[in-house]
């Protein structure tokens, strides 16, 4: 956490959520509306001042949270549901037109699957840069020039993730780039059950604490917008929500009188004592997330193809790209 009390979390909802706990009142500088239906929640936070930067820890900009329980159970209506949620919010936040090219970066290692969101999303994003002189009259003006790249991590390639999207971004010249990553939570109950879409950009890394350079406008020269989902939740946050659900839950108040007025220091050190050091940035992810990872790079993916190109029909998509 920091001064403010913001927790370890890359969910911009979530540090709002945790700093008007802690301080009993709304955020200046930071703008919050919702919209939901029966089983998609959609959130959307505006960091608009420096001083709410500093509260919240993220960077000014907006941010875009869509949340559905029932993603963890296989469950295609509501799948399509976020996929159409997905590309609404991702056209809202680029407002791209027709001719742009964009360029789609899968963050992330594909040999461990909790950090494998970058590369398995990529693998199902239509690319059509190489088609745009090939598409039918009724595609044309409807399918924007794409291409995607999962440039791997630091211990695969020997090289920043940075510096080789730099370096294609230099060559290719694209009006945007979609940075997809891996993200953790403060809460288990957001785990590959939550996209998050930012304007800020992205760090590689940050959701696994292993921040490398930044992709965003200011790194690149091209705007860039971060799409995300939690994978992971930090074994500490677990441990602390343990201890504040046992101060907090009447049922075992009389349990537990001792620990009625424990301090944010005395809540620390319960929680180094059982995460000592040695166990290093502990992460905690679901045991079936090899099929998670895959249902939700599919989410991911379709929101994605929706947005950049609203002409194709995807139930014949095959079709279109021969």
């Amino acid at each position: 956490m920091n001064e403010y009390g913001t927790p370890r979390t890359d969910l911009a909802l979530e540090a709002r959520e945790a700093l008007t706990r802690r301080t009993r009142e709304d955020i200046p500088g930071v703008m919050v509306e919702t919209a939901e239906d029966e089983e998609i929640l959609i959130t959307r936070v505006n960091i608009a001042t420096p001083e709410a930067e500093r509260m919240m820890g993220k960077l000014q900009g907006s941010y875009v949270t869509i949340e559905a329980r029932g993603l963890r159970e296989k469950n295609t209506p509501l799948q399509d549901k976020v996929m159409k949620y997905l590309a609404d919010e991702l056209v809202s936040l680029a407002k791209l037109p027709p001719k742009a090219v964009v360029l789609v970066v899968g963050l992330g290692n594909w040999n461990i699957t909790p950090d494998a969101l970058g590369p398995r999303a990529v693998d199902k994003i239509v690319v059509t840069r190489h088609l745009q002189g090939m598409l039918t009259p009724e595609l044309k003006g409807g399918v924007r020039s794409v291409c995607a790249i999962a440039p791997g991590v630091l211990g695969i390639t020997g090289m920043e993730t940075a510096e080789i999207v730099h370096g294609i971004v230099s060559k290719i010249g694209p009006d945007l780039v979609i940075a997809v990553d891996a993200l953790a939570a403060a809460s288990s109950h957001r785990v590959i059950t939550t996209v998050q879409l930012a304007d800020t950009g992205i760090s590689p890394g940050s959701g696994v604490g292993n921040k490398r350079f930044g992709l965003n406008k200011q790194s690149l020269g091209v705007p860039v917008i971060a799409v995300g989902v939690p994978t992971v939740v930090h074994a500490s946050t677990i441990a602390m929500d343990t201890i504040n659900t046992l101060q907090q839950h009447a049922a075992f108040a009389r349990y537990f009188k001792s620990m009625e007025n424990l301090s944010d220091q005395d809540r620390n050190m319960i929680v180094r004592q059982v995460l000592p050091e040695t166990l290093g940035d502990l992460m905690v992810t679901p045991k079936e997330v090899d099929r998670l990872i895959e249902d939700i790079a599919s989410v991911v993916a379709g929101g994605i193809n929706q947005a950049m190109h609203p002409n194709i029909d995807y139930e014949n998509i095959h079709m279109y790209l021969h």
